[in-house]
């Protein structure tokens, strides 16, 4: 009796992973191999090969998932991460990745050379690179009393994100919405929760926001140092397409200049003197007025220490040191130290 040949068809189905879990159960029920994945009617094309809606159903996708856990729970955890990818021709890769896993057993996961495997490794690897640096470059604005940032990922990061920052900011409210996948995660008191957004208008930020975001562009440039100065390097540590949501790479006032500092906060500080040039106790604040230091320069730093002309003189009187402490042994044998 020859073998049942299974038709070609594309799949049509809402995107989410539960609706994808359920276009593997109908492949397997109704003998059909997805040629392609379709998210919504708008971006299916015209073809040769017959086009089927698969609803999406709770109960399916659950049965195939306990399937997978079964086979094995390494698998499992990768299709539900690689799912989260940016990865070409998505649904097909993880369908075959499926189908092989459920043909021939967990073996081919300890080869990462697998033609299978592979293309899935190399979109987690991405992931998890785009995952490591977004936990360092999100920018967080006060808006009333409530953090917001944005993000452009690649990946979905999201809820894989969503545990860090609930845990780093636990007691604040805060959002980050995410402008390739129109999708935002909110916490407050406790509780987060990721949700749909078709499109996102922030207000505009307040005066000392603007303020804030003035010092730490400052505190940017000023602790580079320029002699040192590498793009490349730079551009390999922060790529560019990260900067677009970033702070220190922004105008620093987006209403259209920088306006002087609410009274109610405090001056900025100018930068220290430099090591041996500020009297003990005053370095990295304001020194005195330039009155109290006549010989001093245009920075207003204490001067140095100059001869008296005409001949020399004793340099300045260190100051005393303590007397040094000699050590001693007691009679239980223990060391210790006793002053002369």
């Amino acid at each position: 009796m020859s073998a049942v040949s299974w038709e070609d068809v594309i799949y049509q189905y809402d995107g989410s992973f539960d609706g994808f879990l359920c276009c593997v159960h109908d492949s397997y029920i109704y003998k059909e191999f997805p040629i392609a994945f379709e998210g919504d009617e708008e971006s299916c094309v015209l073809s040769l090969y017959s086009v089927r809606t698969v609803l999406t159903q709770t109960e399916h996708a659950r049965r195939v998932y306990r399937s997978i856990v079964k086979h094995s729970p390494q698998a499992a955890e990768l299709l539900r991460r690689a799912f989260l990818t940016c990865m070409p021709e998505k649904e097909e890769h993880l369908y075959a990745f499926v189908r092989k896993l459920f043909r021939e057993g967990p073996a081919f996961l300890r080869n990462q050379a697998d033609e299978v495997y592979a293309p899935v490794v190399k979109a987690l690897r991405h992931m998890s690179g785009e995952l490591e640096k977004l936990r360092g470059f999100v920018r967080f604005s006060d808006y009333s009393g409530v953090l917001g940032a944005e993000i452009e990922p690649k990946n979905r990061v999201l809820p894989l994100l969503r545990r860090h920052f609930c845990n780093r900011y636990a007691n604040e409210s805060f959002f980050i919405y995410d402008r390739t996948h129109r999708e935002m995660l909110l916490y407050t008191k406790g509780r987060s929760r990721l949700a749909c957004v078709d499109s996102l208008q922030l207000e505009l930020p307040g005066e000392e926001e603007v303020y804030y975001r003035t010092l730490w562009k400052r505190f940017f440039e000023t602790v580079a140092i320029r002699e040192r100065e590498n793009p490349r390097c730079q551009n390999a540590f922060m790529p560019k397409r990260y900067r677009g949501t970033m702070t220190e790479f922004l105008p620093a006032d987006n209403r259209g200049g920088d306006g002087p500092p609410p009274s109610s906060m405090p001056p900025v500080m100018p930068p220290a003197a430099p090591c041996g040039g500020a009297p003990d106790g005053a370095r990295g604040a304001a020194p005195p007025a330039a009155a109290a230091h006549p010989a001093a320069g245009a920075a207003g730093a204490p001067p140095r220490y100059r001869p008296p002309a005409g001949g020399t003189s004793p340099a300045p009187p260190r100051p005393a040191r303590s007397p040094r402490r000699r050590p001693f042994r007691s009679d239980s044998g223990s060391t210790g130290f006793q002053s002369p």
